[in-house]
C-alpha cells in the first residue's frame, strides 16, 4: 500500500472562460470507479445541452484505475489532458468533468489541451486538496477507571482517536502510523500500568 495519498477536499465547481467559450470544472472525491462514473451522469444531466462533458477520474491510492474521455473533442485534447493534470498533482480517488458550451471561437488541438487541463488546475487549486496517510487500526481495551484520561492522553499526544465504545470495558480505536506501534505499546503499558490491552487490525487510510 501507498504510504500517503491526496485527494479533493471537498466536492464543488469552479468557472473559467476562454475566447467566450465557457469550461465549467466539477470536482469530486470518489471512492470506487462505480462513484466516479455516478457523479459523470450526474454532472451530464445538469448540462444536457452543453457541447462537451469530457471527464477523467483517478481510483486506487496507486492510480491503478485512470480513465479519460474527450466526449467529441479531437481525440487526445481533453479527457487525456485533465487526467494528466490529475497525475501532475499526485490527485487520487478523484474525478473530474469538463463541460463546455462552445463560444464561436476555435481554439485549435494546443489551446484545448491548455484549456481543459488548466481548467482541472485550476479548479484543485480553488477547491483545494487533503493528503491522507496510511494508518495500522488498533484497538485499545480499558477499564472505565483509566478510560477517560486515556482517551485524553491520546488526543493530546495527537493520536487519532476514530471511535469509542462503552460496554463492560471501553474500547478505543485508533489509527497508528506502523512505524508508531512498538512505541505506542510502551507508552500504553506505561501510562495504563499494564492494565490495556492492545489489538492490531488491518489497515486504512486518514486524514494528516
Amino acid at each position: 500500500m501507498q504510504e500517503q495519498y491526496r485527494t479533493v477536499a471537498r466536492e464543488g465547481v469552479h468557472e473559467t472562460e476562454i475566447n467566450r467559450s465557457r469550461f465549467i470544472c466539477a470536482l469530486a472525491p470518489a471512492a470506487t470507479e462505480q462513484e466516479a462514473q455516478d457523479f459523470v451522469a450526474r454532472i451530464r444531466r445538469q448540462h444536457p445541452t452543453a457541447t462537451h462533458n469530457c471527464f477523467a477520474y483517478v481510483i486506487g491510492a496507486d492510480a491503478a484505475v485512470q480513465k479519460a474521455s474527450d466526449d467529441g473533442e479531437p481525440g487526445g485534447t481533453a479527457g487525456v489532458p485533465m487526467l494528466q493534470m490529475l497525475m501532475r498533482r499526485e490527485i487520487r480517488y478523484a474525478v473530474a468533468v469538463v463541460t463546455r458550451y462552445y463560444g464561436g471561437v476555435k481554439l485549435g488541438a494546443g489551446g484545448l489541451i491548455r484549456a481543459y487541463g488548466g481548467a482541472v488546475g485550476e479548479a484543485l487549486d480553488a477547491l483545494g486538496t487533503v493528503t491522507r496517510q496510511r494508518f495500522r487500526l488498533a484497538t485499545v481495551t480499558v477499564d472505565h477507571q483509566r478510560a477517560g484520561r486515556l482517551e485524553n492522553d491520546l488526543r493530546a499526544t495527537g493520536r487519532a482517536v476514530r471511535d469509542v465504545r462503552y460496554a463492560e470495558a471501553v474500547t478505543i480505536e485508533v489509527g497508528l502510523p506502523d512505524a508508531d506501534v512498538g512505541a505506542f505499546r510502551a507508552w500504553l503499558a506505561d501510562t495504563t500500568a499494564g492494565t490495556a490491552e492492545l489489538e492490531l487490525g488491518g489497515e486504512a487510510y486518514g486524514d494528516v
